[in-house]
């Protein structure tokens, strides 16, 4: 059987697809788990927090940004890669976003993104 490279690896928005693909999906999954539970309407705000290399190298290599789609119902082998960066930029500039793409919600990019970056979870 053949393999291509992308049966091997998940490509992903940023520099860096290992900095990216797991916080989108992390974010995405965490999203659906609200959406199952019933709970997507009734939430008014998120935080998310990055650890490790994630929060050390967030911003550089584009973990915060992965994040944000993620909230809003990204999934990595569908974003739209063109239009990936203006609506990072909108959220940050509206100071909301729209939480699985349905919801809006307050988020402030700079206080409800927290990068801990040197400090890892045990």
């Amino acid at each position: 059987m053949a393999l291509s490279v992308f049966d091997l690896y998940s490509v992903g928005i940023g520099p860096s697809s290992s900095h990216t693909v797991g916080p989108m999906r992390a974010a995405r999954r965490f999203v659906e788990g609200l959406e199952r539970d019933g709970l997507l309407d009734d939430v008014v705000g998120v935080r998310a927090e990055l650890y490790g290399s994630l929060g050390a190298t967030g911003r550089g290599h584009g973990s915060d940004k992965a994040v944000v789609l993620g909230l809003e119902g990204e999934d990595p082998a569908t974003v739209d890669t063109d239009r990936s960066d203006d609506r990072v930029a909108q959220v940050r500039a509206d100071g909301s976003l729209l939480l699985g793409g349905k919801h809006q919600i307050r988020f402030d990019s700079d206080k409800d993104l927290v990068l801990h970056r040197r400090k890892s979870l045990p």
